[in-house]
């Protein structure tokens, strides 16, 4: 089996899905950070793809960005500015060919992540 990351993001504060989000993802070697993908989440919250397919999969440390703050002000949740979220970035690591789903549940002042399936 192939490996594969996909990922999705919901606004706990609103208890939907964030559509809209932007979403680029680097694979991390020491202090360098490489560009790999970049998406939009869709109505759903979910990316229509993989970000990470199986043929670009490899084993190693990356990184997710969620550009949320446009979605922030979009949705009318910005507040004043500076947002105090702006983008958040998760870093983790993949250590087997498998499918690993690293979901973002956020709001304007808070997040959290998993490793779900």
């Amino acid at each position: 089996m192939s490996g594969y990351l996909t990922t999705h993001v919901l606004d706990t504060a609103r208890g939907c899905p964030a559509e809209g989000v932007k979403i680029s993802l680097y694979r991390v070697d020491e202090d360098q950070r490489e560009f790999i993908s970049e998406a939009v989440t869709n109505p759903d919250g979910r990316t229509d793809s993989p970000i990470l397919p199986k043929e670009q999969f490899a084993m190693g440390i990356y990184e997710l960005v969620f550009s949320c703050g446009g979605y922030f002000q979009g949705s009318g949740q910005a507040g004043r500015l500076p947002l105090f979220l702006e983008e958040i970035p998760i870093r983790f690591g993949m250590n087997e060919e498998n499918h690993y789903h690293v979901p973002l549940l956020l709001s304007p002042y808070g997040y959290s992540t998993y490793r779900g399936s």
